[in-house]
């Protein structure tokens, strides 16, 4: 694999709107400790250097949130927990099945 390379990237919504909005927002679900989990079980499972876990702005599935998505499956997850992080990571990441129950 060429340098700076990454065979899946993963994107974690941090996205942060006001209280009132109507459409609400991933950090306001969690999405920061989320994110952290998702790094941190990448580091413990020897991933870090093929896979890369990004934080990202609004995805656009604020309703559905928190948001993750994996590319280069173009696989979109919603409503994470922080349960949900070590089955997306185990199954996923490390065994290449998507988790289907939160697919959206």
């Amino acid at each position: 694999m060429p340098e700076g390379r990454y065979e899946r990237h993963v994107f974690v919504c941090l996205n942060e709107r006001g209280p009132s909005h109507p459409r609400g927002c991933c950090a306001a679900s969690g999405s920061a400790d989320i994110h952290t989990k998702l790094k941190q079980l990448a580091k413990e499972r020897g991933l870090s250097p093929r896979i890369r876990v990004n934080r990202a702005g609004c995805l656009d599935m604020c309703e559905l949130g928190p948001s993750i998505v994996v590319y280069p499956e173009n696989v979109w997850y919603g409503r994470v927990t922080l349960d949900d992080v070590e089955e997306i990571v185990e199954s996923h990441l490390v065994n290449g099945s998507p988790v289907a129950h939160l697919r959206v």
